[in-house]
């Protein structure tokens, strides 16, 4: 019984692993620009992405096998759960997550910097008639590559030789659970110092962009329905544009006979030349979006997104109910760390077992009774976090302070830009990964549905029979007996970094802080205000964006997604626009 749940587990894993790989590539096929697309770039950035996420989603696993060797209604280990089949699944999982960590290291660090520089090199030629030979493209990237190499060695040397720290106060530190966070080779502690250090480097970005992605992700759900259907909003444009040139032809003929027009008339017909390029391009986006003289697929993509539109606001109303309770759960678990750590900063606020009620704790050590319903659950939880990482660099660009270097937009974002975003996703999961374990739900991801009976002694023979006084069941803790709970390899893995090298755990702890204020305040904003683009630094593309976004403004009437299915404009909303204004509540965009 014990082989069959723990090779069902695993496939259950590969499964989701594969859909990861999905979701992954479809990511990099939406955002990457088809005319320059490559193939070294899309096979590094989905098999990056898929690694880190499989790295995240590893912690059901390891949770289901722990805590398949407990029976949490007696609160002591099963039967076949010996001290050597339990080490052994330590150890499978061991293997694991060191390898799958040092992979995500190794595509970080040097992969994804060395295919940055291999396409660099490629485009620095493309223009060259003569080319350049693969082998010079590839001593080229290396050449540039070699200073990351450099990075990585000094980065595992500096882990290798830095000094743990040595502050051990107080009786905590006596107990099983502190003792096994210390036991670590030099090999070890070059891994924990690399690990806590791009922790610590992803959290920066997890702050400012899943931050940011977190609350604008089911805002932009919810605010997806447009006020006006893209039928109307074409005959709408038609209308004003008629106008728009009407008006030109009166001041034109206002001319004849003059040499020039008065001042304020030459200005009206600026403003009136750039309003219907402006109304050009606004009639042009809106007849694709309704698939107008395109081909029947096009068409049944347009009138299917529109019948989808009511679902997409429910669950625009879904993700954000689900955000407030991760915000909630992440605030009670933040509050009682800094109120209940048995070591405070001297371990990174370490906090095995919660004192107050977390939502999604709760839930999850619920779940976990069930596999595999908690594994969907996380998965979904994660895909959460990492389309909110993904939102949030879309939404803020990858900038250097206040300089944005790239832009990141469905089908516009080139292969350098792509490269850059799996990088700082790649920081970003880690950071999410250490906040599911650390923040997010603590009790499950350390000891998972694990008991204990309370006050039982070491020798299981002579336990308590927990079967008759249910009463005495217990979660485990960090204070409990080593033999009977078993903490995750995930969490040890984590707290020994922030127990060896605490500086990391003060930065990642406070940091979740600022997450949920960031978090807050761009909700609030998001809620009551859409920003502005400033179209005088627009490029073409930008400007194109801009006007796609004329379809979902902030205003929400079912009547436009039925006039989107059935492809006919309201004649009432054809025509009545104002002089210069758009119909039906469509904002007006000039040019400056």
């Amino acid at each position: 019984m014990a082989a069959l749940q723990v090779t069902f587990t695993w496939i259950a894993y590969a499964i989701v692993v594969a859909l990861c790989m999905l979701v992954t590539a479809t990511f990099v096929f939406i955002y990457q620009e088809p005319r320059e697309r490559s193939p070294a770039v899309t096979t590094v950035s989905i098999v990056t992405l898929t690694s880190l996420l499989a790295t995240v989603l590893l912690l059901p696993v390891d949770v289901a096998l722990i805590a398949s060797t407990s029976d949490p209604k007696l609160g002591r280990k099963k039967d076949w759960a010996t001290p050597e089949r339990v080490d052994s699944i330590l150890l499978t999982l061991k293997i694991v997550y060191y390898a799958l960590y040092s992979l995500d290291a190794l595509l970080c660090l040097i992969v994804a910097p060395f295919t940055y520089f291999w396409y660099e090199e490629y485009e620095d030629t493309a223009e060259d008639s003569g080319g350049q030979s693969v082998g010079k493209r590839l001593w080229a990237a290396l050449k540039y590559t070699l200073v990351f190499v450099a990075l990585v060695v000094i980065l595992f040397l500096v882990g290798f030789f830095a000094p743990i720290a040595r502050d051990r106060k107080g009786k905590h530190w006596d107990l099983d659970y502190f003792k096994h966070l210390l036991a670590e080779n030099h090999g070890e502690r070059a891994l924990t110092f690399a690990l806590g250090l791009l922790i610590t480097l992803g959290t920066i970005l997890y702050v400012f962009y899943t931050a940011s992605g977190i609350a604008i992700l089911p805002i932009s759900f919810i605010k997806s329905a447009p006020s006006i259907s893209a039928p109307s909003l074409v005959a709408s444009t038609a209308s004003q544009l008629e106008i728009n040139r009407e008006r030109q032809r009166q001041l034109e003929g206002r001319s004849a006979g003059r040499s020039s027009l008065s001042a304020k008339d030459q200005r009206e017909l600026e403003a009136l030349v750039r309003e219907e390029r402006t109304l050009v391009r606004r009639q042009r986006l809106a007849a694709e979006a309704s698939g107008e003289g395109r081909s029947w697929v096009i068409k049944a993509w347009a009138k299917t997104q529109a019948i989808f539109r009511p679902i997409k606001l429910l669950g625009g109303i879904l993700l954000l109910l689900i955000f407030a309770i991760i915000w909630l759960s992440m605030l009670l678990t933040g509050i009682d760390k800094a109120k209940n750590s048995v070591c405070k900063h001297h371990c990174g606020y370490l906090l095995a077992h919660i004192n107050v009620f977390n939502p999604v704790n709760w839930i999850f050590v619920n779940s976990a009774r069930v596999f595999p319903l908690d594994y969907v659950i996380i998965t979904l939880l994660v895909l959460i976090f990492f389309c909110s990482s993904v939102v949030g660099i879309a939404t803020i660009g990858i900038r250097f302070l206040w300089v944005r270097i790239f832009q990141i937009r469905s089908g516009h974002t080139s292969p350098q830009a792509l490269l850059m975003a799996t990088v700082m996703l790649t920081l970003t999961v880690l950071a999410i990964d250490y906040s599911l374990v650390m923040i997010v739900a603590p009790q499950y991801a350390t000891f998972g549905s694990q008991t204990i009976c309370k006050n039982a002694p070491k020798n299981l023979i002579l336990q308590p029979d927990c079967s008759k006084h249910p009463e005495l069941v217990r979660p485990c803790s960090e204070r409990s007996d080593s033999s009977v709970c078993t903490p995750t390899v995930v969490s040890t893995f984590l707290n020994r970094v922030m127990v060896n090298f605490p500086f990391f755990g003060v930065v990642c702890f406070w940091a979740q802080f600022v997450f949920l204020a960031v978090s807050l305040l761009i909700l609030i904003t998001a809620l009551f205000r859409t920003p502005k683009l400033n179209e005088a630094q627009l490029d073409e593309d930008a400007e194109v964006a801009e006007e796609e976004g004329l379809l979902a403004s902030a205003g929400r009437r079912f009547g436009a997604t039925w006039e989107d299915i059935t492809g006919k404009a309201r004649t009432n909303q054809a025509g009545g626009a104002g002089r210069y204004g758009a119909a039906g509540g469509a904002p007006d965009a000039r040019e400056d």
